[in-house]
């Protein structure tokens, strides 16, 4: 295929030709996103001055659209500019009605946007609520945490949470099933000590509820563990038949885990070792496990030693 051979004048043609193509490309999308237009942005609602005797519920989601006049060049970046991406929404026309009318508030509501991003309408522009009976009620907080020890501490005693109880109030049908309120998740990593602190609590998900106080002072007992061995005698379990039995050994040793605090109080009598004669009498075992059924709170057991006794049945 033959190459078209361009003189040097023509070459400077052509080129210049080009130049002014592309210039006048660019001026005229630059005039195109000057003009004003229309376009849609997606907005958080923020509900201020809710009605204090009415418990009410949105009906909708608490994203919506607004259509906005700008120049074509907010509207492209537009997705890059996450300022003033919530709306205020005034509720206190819901004292004495069902719904809120976000047109209504236009005023109010650019008084508080950029001047040159006008809103001009809302989709939806009406906001639906349902309402029930509002109720109180105080119910108890629960600690999310996810601690991590050093080596040889960990928890010694139960978490203290002042206060113990909030109080939540909100549309009866939404209280009545709560339970407890969370808090924001604990994380801690190598605790050697006792912690106190400041904890807040999850913000309600649903608008229309309140929670008091907001947080919580949290205390988290931590001491220093050591191992201690305690002999603890079995006792026999399910002989129903009152026979004549001997165990071997009448009791066993239990190596456990406890704070240097308790270290001192963990005797024998904190414990209970069973052997269950059910086991000899409905599955013919010829010795009988071992199993604590009572164990002081924050003690890990690390041995039983024996782990199966011997027993001699005299009918």
């Amino acid at each position: 295929m033959a190459l078209i051979k361009l003189s040097a004048s023509e070459r400077r043609r052509v080129s210049a030709f080009i130049t002014c193509l592309v210039l006048a490309i660019l001026a005229w999308i630059f005039t195109t996103l000057s003009n004003p237009v229309r376009f849609g942005v997606k907005v958080v609602l923020n509900y201020k001055n809710a009605p204090q005797k009415r418990a009410f519920r949105p009906l909708q989601p608490d994203t919506i659209t607004d259509t906005l006049i700008g120049t074509g060049w907010q509207m492209l970046f537009s997705g890059m500019n996450d300022e003033n991406r919530h709306v205020n929404v005034d509720l206190r026309a819901l004292e004495n009605k069902d719904y809120v009318v976000l047109s209504s508030q236009l005023r109010q509501i650019n008084e508080q946007k950029d001047f040159d991003k006008q809103i001009v309408a809302f989709t939806p522009d009406t906001l639906f609520f349902d309402f029930s009976d509002r109720a109180t009620k105080k119910v108890p907080v629960k600690l999310a945490e996810n601690v991590k020890f050093q080596q040889q501490f960990a928890q010694s005693n139960d978490v203290v949470i002042k206060p113990s109880y909030v109080t939540i109030s909100g549309p009866g049908k939404i209280i009545n099933n709560i339970r407890s309120w969370s808090t924001d998740s604990l994380l801690l990593d190598s605790v050697d000590e006792t912690v106190r602190i400041s904890q807040s609590l999850q913000p309600p998900k649903e608008g229309n509820i309140s929670v008091y106080p907001r947080s919580v002072q949290v205390i988290l007992p931590v001491d220093e563990y050591t191992e201690k061995t305690v002999q603890i005698p079995v006792k026999l379990i399910n002989n129903r038949d009152y026979y004549n039995v001997k165990i071997f050994p009448q009791k066993v040793k239990v190596t456990f885990t406890t704070s240097l605090n308790r270290y001192h109080q963990m005797n024998e009598d904190l414990f209970e070792a069973v052997a269950d004669l059910d086991f000899w009498r409905e599955h013919n075992y010829s010795n009988l496990p071992v199993e604590l059924t009572r164990v002081p709170a924050y003690c890990r057991i690390v041995k039983i030693e024996p782990q199966n006794v011997d027993f001699i049945v005299r009918k």
